[in-house]
This record gives C-alpha cells, structure tokens and sequence, in this order.
C-alpha cells in the first residue's frame, strides 16, 4: 500500500493519511477542516485536496453524506484515493482529478449540488515570492495553476444557495479575497485570524462566506496556536491525539 517515499500520518484513532515529501499537510490544513467541519448528511467537496487529509479529517469528526476531493496532481490523486480505501471511505470519499478550468464538465460536480466547499489555495500569485523548483510544492504554494477568482467561481456554480465556501490564506491577501468572492456573489460571512503566539501578528485567516448571503460579517475570538510554550487549549482540542504525537507538518 505505501511507496517508498511514503508514510502513515494519524488523523483521529481510527483515521490516517498517507503523505509524502511532495505531498502532506500541515496546520493550516487542519485548522481549516476544523473551521469548515460539514453538519450532518452535506455534500462536500474540498479544492486542491492534495493527499485528501481534509476530506478524511472531516469523516473522523463528521457524519457528511459525500465528500469529492479536487485535485490537479495525478499523484496526489492515487495516493489520496489510496488513503480513502485504507480507511474503508472510498464510498464516502471520491478523488477526481480536474482543475477548475473543467470542473463544468464533471457528472459528478453538478451546479447547485453542494453545500459545502473548502479549499485551502496557494498562498502566492503567480509572480509572487519565490518559486519553489519542484513542481508538486510550486502547484501547492504559487497561483499557477488557477487563480482565487477561478477557484471562487466555481464555488459559486457548485453550490446550492446559501451554502458555504471556506478558504485560509496569509491576511495580506484578505481584501482581494473578500472581493473575488463578492464578485461571484459569495458574501463574507465570518472571519477568524490566527496567531503563533499572543505577541505575534497574524499569519493565517480563516473565512467562511455564504452563496448569496446578505452582508454582514461576524468576527470570531483569534485563535493561538501556542500559549505558554506548547499548544493552547483549543489547539490541543483541535488536533486530538494528533497534537499529543508530534504535530502537523510544516508547509
């Protein structure tokens, strides 16, 4: 089951991931399927799901109906569908292998049909910092794939009204973000900043807007990763055992 290259990374108890050098997750992945967690019975699908941790995160604290993970990367499609058959979830789990600028042309993405939709995108524009020289980690890290407005427009067409896209990114890009997803009549709903420490700035928002929500925008507490040397307290709820093995990768 697992490459040479690969290696078992613990979800929950009973749920684990298969990552590699290439491909793997990190804080910011979890704290996203945290943020985004489906209700019971939704239909979900996750944008650039890499290794698929996020849809299997949300199987181990959630109960959706079905969960399609998007993903550009052939290899990452295999290993993540290899994931999702080691934890009896490929009924549940379906990795397709598109990018968005075919997502309409997918039976299995039809428009309307979802509630939920997380992604967590590259955190650099095409153009932007430097560019990494393999190229699964330039997919992952730099927009040359898709850009934001890709990704919020085809959100848009695959959910229902009122249903919920979720995304993470760095705050310097929190206002082009909030006005992609207007554009496509995805309204910001609630906002959420997360710090390393108390004395830290920002490095991460969490955002969650709504298909044809009315304005209006709740901002949710700072969550901090670290309180007095190790996790916080929500941290530690967050992650579950996993906190208590080693912690996520770094991206």
């Amino acid at each position: 089951m697992l490459l040479p290259d690969e290696h078992l990374e613990p979800l929950s108890r009973d749920i684990s991931v298969i990552v590699s050098q290439n491909h793997r997750f990190n804080t910011d992945t979890i704290l996203l399927a945290a943020f985004s967690l489906p209700r019971t019975g939704e239909t979900c699908a996750d944008f650039g799901t890499g290794c698929g941790a996020i849809p299997l995160i949300w199987c181990a604290k959630a109960k959706p109906k079905k969960i399609y993970g998007v993903e550009i990367q052939e290899d990452a499609c295999e290993m993540a569908r290899r994931s999702a058959a080691l934890n009896r979830l490929a009924d549940t789990v379906e990795i397709l292998q598109c990018d968005m600028t075919t997502i309409k042309q997918i039976s299995a993405l039809p428009a309307n049909g979802f509630d939920l939709i997380a992604c967590n995108p590259p955190y650099k524009t095409e153009g932007a910092g430097l560019k990494n020289t393999e190229e699964a980690r330039r997919v992952a890290r730099h927009e040359v794939a898709c850009s934001f407005a890709e990704i919020a427009r085809n959100a848009a067409y695959l959910l229902r009204y009122g249903g919920r896209f979720c995304c993470c990114l760095r705050p310097e890009r929190l206002c082009s973000v909030m006005l992609d997803l207007r554009a496509e009549g995805l309204e910001p709903k609630r906002l959420r900043l997360v710090q390393q420490r108390a004395d830290k700035a920002p490095s991460l928002f969490l955002l969650q807007a709504a298909l044809g929500g009315k304005p209006g925008m709740v901002v949710d507490p700072v969550l901090l990763i670290e309180d007095g040397g190790g996790y916080s307290e929500e941290m530690i709820r967050i992650y579950g055992e996993y906190a208590q093995n080693k912690g996520a990768a770094v991206k």
